[in-house]
Formats: C-alpha cells, structure tokens, sequence
C-alpha cells in the first residue's frame, strides 16, 4: 500500500485509493476534465483526470478505486495526474486502509466529556448536556466517530470529539486567569459549539455535507438542537438559554466567517479564541504531518493563508 503521506513528487502510482469526491470540470480553454478527491487513512490528495478516454472506467464518490498516475507538485502542493482509472474489486483493498482515524482514544475522551458534565454546578445546564451527551441517540450514537470537518481541520474519524474536549480544556485553561467568567456556561458553549456538525456532515469515510448541512450549517442545526432539548426541561431559564445561543451562534467570531452575530458575553469571547486556537493549530500540524521531510519550507496554505514554515533550529541539532 503506497499511502498518501509518503507520496513524493514524480513518483509513478499504480494503487488503490477511496474516491471522496469527484467533481466534472471545465478548463480556461473549455476543456473537460474530472477533479477528485482521493483518501486513505494518512490523508487526501487532488487528483486530476484530463484525458477522459477508454482508459477512464465508471465510478462514483465514495467508490474504492485503482488508479494509474504520476505524483506532480501544482502551487507547492501535490497532486495526482490520473491517466488510467477503475473501480476496485473488493478483494483488492482493506476499508481499515482508508478510513483516518484521530490518534486519541475516544472511550477516553467520551469520558472526558462527561466529567466536564459532572463537574457542572447549575441544574438546569448540567441537565441539558446530560440529555444532549447521554440521552439523545442521535448525538450519542455519533459522537465517538464524527469528524469535525469535510477536509479543513480534524476531518477524521474520532475528529469532533477531539476537537470538542480540546476546546473545553483551552477554555478551562483561560478560566481561572480572567474575572467575570461563568464556568458553567463556558464549559457548556464550548461542549455544544459544533453539536450541529453530526447533522451537518454524513458520517465518515465520506464525510459530505448532507441536505440540512448546505441549507442551514451546523451553527443553526446546533441552536435549534439545544432548543428542543431545552424545551424538554420543566422552567428551563429563558436568559440561560439565549447565552447558551449565542456561544453557538458567534464561535466563529467574525459574520464573514460564518457567524450570525459577533461575541458579545466575555465566555463567547473565549470560545471564540479557544475554538480559533485547536482549529488554527490543527490546520499547521497537519500541514508539517503532510509535509516533505526535508523540506524547510511547506509552501502556501490557503486555510491559514500565509507560507508554512518548519522551526528547524540547525544550530542545536
């Protein structure tokens, strides 16, 4: 198995890859073309067929396929020049192959997350994440394996649980260093600030935007599943509710990032951060995990927006 994180350019690849997404494109010059996606369990790489002749079988995403190409670098990134392509036969490829997964122990961090609910003082907050975390099948038959993303960040199996209890502990890291904070309401927002995205996102290895994910996004699928769930608790209190909103609705932080309005309470502020922080890491650590190993510099990345570059500090080494 030639996997994905060991793909280097000029490399001739004749291998089996999961199909994640296949697109049909039109060049400059009005030249058809197919642009995929293709995956295993190390990652994601572009791949292009510009010939679509004989040698181009039928397949879909989600189909396992054997390709033929050559490994190119286009704008610092590698990818995939295709030439032949067929649908796998399923005794030609592991689905364990395929599938990443987060390093992490996810019985752990379910764990984890259900501390977090113990810990909580006030009733009515500690009662609805229970129902959300504990009671709600839909969200506890998912948590475990979600992603947190189509491709951007954490966009493995496990992923939104990791993201999730990270960002609860970066905000428990700022708790005790800032006045005014209320930690119940903090460790909520941060538990529930991507609950929409088991909604949003089918689950893996496709990990696509599902119907209610490209008409609403996971920050009003997660408003109106905290809604309901509220609603099931006897005088559960209005303002609580609304702050617990607006963590969702503003984690983003910015409207043109996606955010329905701004933070506007000192616990959304740090969501915000902490969210922005695990989000803005992840993206570098998977880029240097993608990386060439001997390459200073990793090239543009257009989640992060700026040249990536590796801390080799030579003169210890």
């Amino acid at each position: 198995m030639r996997y994905i994180e060991d793909l280097k350019e000029d490399d001739k690849i004749m291998e089996h890859y999961l199909c994640k997404e296949k697109k049909k494109m039109q060049s400059k010059a009005g030249k058809n073309y197919l642009n995929l996606t293709l995956m295993d369990k190390t990652g994601t790489i572009n791949g292009k067929i510009w010939e679509l002749n004989n040698d181009i079988g039928n397949f879909e995403e989600g189909d396992y396929i054997k390709i033929d190409g050559t490994v190119i670098l286009f704008n610092n990134d590698r990818q995939m020049k295709i030439t032949r392509v067929r649908k796998s036969r399923e005794d030609e490829y592991q689905k364990s192959d395929y599938i990443p997964t987060t390093e992490k122990d996810v019985e752990v961090l379910f764990m984890q997350i259900l501390t977090f609910i113990e810990e909580t003082k006030n009733p009515y907050i500690k009662k609805l994440l229970e129902n959300i975390f504990v009671h709600n099948k839909v969200v506890n038959s998912k948590i475990k394996t979600h992603s947190a993303a189509k491709k951007v960040h954490h966009a493995y199996l496990g992923g939104l649980i990791e993201h999730i209890v990270s960002v609860t502990e970066i905000c428990l890291f700022f708790l005790p260093r800032y006045k005014f904070i209320n930690r119940d309401l903090l460790v909520a927002g941060a538990l529930l600030h991507d609950i929409g995205k088991i909604i949003e996102l089918s689950p893996m290895p496709e990990s696509l935007y599902t119907d209610e994910g490209q008409l609403l996004g996971h920050i009003l699928i997660g408003i109106d599943l905290v809604s309901e769930e509220a609603s099931r608790i006897e005088n559960f209190p209005h303002d609580t509710l609304v702050l617990l909103k607006h963590l969702i609705a503003s984690h983003h932080g910015e409207l043109e990032y996606g955010s329905p309005q701004t933070p506007r309470t000192i616990e959304a502020i740090v969501l915000h951060l902490a969210d922005n922080t695990d989000s803005r890491i992840k993206i570098f650590e998977e880029a240097l995990q993608k990386s060439n190993e001997a390459d200073l510099w990793i090239g543009f990345n257009v989640a992060l927006g700026r040249d990536l570059r590796k801390t080799w500090l030579s003169e210890y080494e």
